[in-house]
């Protein structure tokens, strides 16, 4: 089966349908870093660097040479929508949100027979509900028609170590008769921030390299699976931090962060190191606790938290084992990134991706729809042979 995978990031999403045996045959991403390392990892995808408003379904068409699409994916930019946005109600007045309708444009003129949106679960309360079922009936409405639900997922519940939720719209054609269902959690226990990353190599802050060995076995079957193609760790250099700032991640336990620090190591106004600041948002500094899942990681992660045993923010590595890309998927594009610099960095591509393991059992999901089968998803993921073939 095919897939379009549009505003396609670094490719998470794309992953997870390439492990479920889908062809990804064009992607689009306005980001020039995200295109490199999409490329990168997927050499052989006809990809243009281009926002949607500047890319005509003819030009998509040429592309695939008008070959039938089975499915559309797609996560539109969310900053509209974000609970982070104080103005989040005020949707219809974003021009952000401009990229959701050429997303439906898309989907319209392409008719594939299923489509699938990803975005954040503040989409959920904006305006009462009433923005999600707008969004809806714009499938519902769109060219022929598409059946259409949505849902909250976690993506601890398949595999991923992380508590991220997202909101999941799946859409089917109305001439297939089919209704949209969502993958049953398949995770009784979900796997912990420890149990992702306790293979890579224990760097302090300042150390590493772009491509290093091993240093012990894998450690579990998650470990076994993130290392399947991988002979090296790449993407695992630490940030360098300062004295006070190691001194001030010492005093931070588990599931602590700034907010709990004493004066001594209270964070200083920027260019005034004399005065503390004020300003302290509570995910700043997190040491994560080993034996859960992480928070949600967010595209800000290089600086929000602090590994669970040593003196550091995390490595691009270990967020990327946190989303779940294997260790040969290479990010492309500067570590970190300055203001003024352009495109995204590799923390900020890692946090903004579709963890690809719960990409996995959406796309499973759709293909076991689309194929009239029994869902078919294994208890353990990554123990399933057509993810690792």
């Amino acid at each position: 089966m095919t897939v379009i995978d549009l505003f396609s990031g670094c490719g998470g999403l794309a992953l997870g349908f390439k492990w479920a045996k889908f062809k990804t045959v064009f992607a689009s991403d306005i980001d020039e870093n995200c295109e490199k390392t999409y490329l990168f990892n997927n050499p052989k995808v006809p990809f243009i660097k281009r926002d949607l408003r500047h890319i005509s379904t003819h030009e998509i068409k040429s592309i695939i040479d008008n070959d039938v699409v089975d499915v559309v994916v797609g996560g539109p930019p969310c900053q509209g929508f974000s609970l982070a946005n104080k103005k989040r109600n005020k949707v219809d007045k974003d021009p952000r949100n401009e990229l959701f309708y050429e997303f439906v444009r898309v989907v319209k003129d392409l008719q594939p027979k299923a489509f699938v949106m990803e975005n954040v679960r503040g989409l959920l309360s904006m305006k009462k509900g009433e923005v999600i079922k707008l969004m809806k009936q714009e499938f519902e409405n769109s060219g022929i028609g598409y059946n259409v639900d949505y849902k909250l997922l976690l993506a601890s519940d398949y595999g991923v170590p992380q508590n991220r939720q997202r909101v999941i719209m799946i859409g089917y054609r109305k001439d297939l008769d089919l209704i949209p269902e969502f993958p049953p959690k398949t995770y009784l226990r979900p796997i912990t921030a420890w149990e992702a990353i306790s293979d890579l190599p224990q760097i302090n802050a300042s150390e590493g390299d772009e491509n290093m060995v091993y240093r012990t076995q894998p450690q579990n079957a998650y470990q076994d699976f993130m290392r399947v193609k991988s002979d090296k760790v790449n993407n695992h250099i630490a940030m360098r931090h300062t004295k006070r700032l190691i001194e001030r991640f010492k005093v931070i336990k588990a599931g602590q962060s700034l907010a709990h620090v004493s004066q001594e190591h209270a964070a200083v106004k920027r260019g005034n190191p004399k005065e503390k600041s004020k300003i302290v948002f509570s995910q700043n500094n997190q040491r994560l606790h080993a034996d859960k899942p992480a928070p949600t990681i967010a595209a800000s992660f290089q600086s929000n938290f602090i590994h669970p045993y040593l003196n550091r923010n995390f490595t691009a590595r270990e967020g990327a084992r946190l989303q779940s890309f294997p260790d040969d998927y290479i990010f492309q594009g500067m570590r970190t990134k300055m203001s003024w610099e352009k495109g995204l960095s590799q923390y900020q591509q890692i946090g903004n991706a579709v963890p690809p393991l719960m990409a996995y059992v959406i796309a499973q999901k759709i293909k076991d729809t689309l194929e009239n089968r029994p869902n078919n998803i294994g208890h353990k993921l990554f123990e399933e042979a057509n993810l690792v073939s």
